[in-house]
């Protein structure tokens, strides 16, 4: 294990280091730290504050539910390491557990920002018809049945554009957050009996690609009409006819910047 420290010099900015790492999120309470330190954000931290000798704050592109997974989240932190970028992932990785990848990690400019300087979002959603085997059961929404294939692509037809998604969020009621996204992408594609749904979008509000999921599946299942998502659209309402897909269905793929 590498191990770096300094004394602070209050006059010495440190470099800021981005970092992309992927995660099996199911034991996980999920990025954001929690008071019982079973975040992600929690154990990268942990790892971060024992080889360079001192606590560390990171900042990720955002959060990830409890249950949802990641292929390419991105945090970013600064630190005075001074071994390069191949070593710093060698130095994360010794002591993360298997379900954390350090993928890369590379010195950037200052003003990089893992959140505010993202362009976009990937994100994939794994479906299965019938009984997923054990090893697939925790990265799927399974038992599903007679899913309508052209009733769900039509759907997701419907909700892609820049529009307000207001109705596709899952927030209290008291936020002041904008709720317009430009939805660039949400395709339904198949393999077998495995469904895949991609969304890519400037940004995304809390759940928002779980409530589209919700909303592609009930129109999959007869259950919400075209009729009906295009008023949810247009009225911005926070209805039980959308529900929320549950999480370890999810996957944040890739961050754009």
């Amino acid at each position: 294990m590498f191990r770096h420290s300094q004394e602070k010099n209050p006059q010495v900015v440190d470099p800021r280091w981005k970092c992309v790492c992927a995660y099996d999120g199911t034991a996980f309470a999920g990025w954001q730290s929690q008071v019982k330190g079973n975040a992600i954000q929690d154990v990268i931290e942990a790892q971060l504050a024992r080889i360079l000798g001192r606590p560390v704050r990171t900042h990720a592109s955002g959060r990830t539910d409890a249950g949802v997974h990641a292929r390419g989240q991105v945090f970013h932190f600064d630190a005075a390491w001074r071994h390069g970028g191949a070593k710093l992932v060698a130095a994360l990785s010794s002591g993360l557990p298997p379900t954390i990848q350090i993928k890369s990690a590379r010195e950037v400019a200052r003003d990089f920002h893992s959140r505010f300087s993202a362009l976009g979002k990937i994100y994939s959603y794994h479906l299965y018809l019938g009984d997923p085997d054990p090893f697939s059961r925790p990265f799927c929404w399974g038992r599903l049945h007679d899913l309508d294939l052209r009733a769900m692509k039509e759907a997701a037809a419907l909700l892609r554009g820049k529009r307000d998604f207001r109705a596709f969020s899952a927030f209290n009621g008291a936020e002041q957050e904008d709720t317009v996204r430009n939805l660039r992408r949400l395709d339904v594609t198949t393999c077998g009996r495995r469904i895949k749904i991609t969304a890519e979008a400037d940004g995304f509000l809390y759940k928002m690609v779980r409530r589209l999921v919700g909303a592609i599946v009930a129109a999959g299942q007869g259950k919400l009409s075209p009729e009906r998502i295009k008023t949810l659209l247009a009225s911005g309402e926070r209805t039980s006819d959308l529900h929320t897909a549950p999480p370890q269905g999810l996957y944040l793929n890739k961050v754009l910047y």
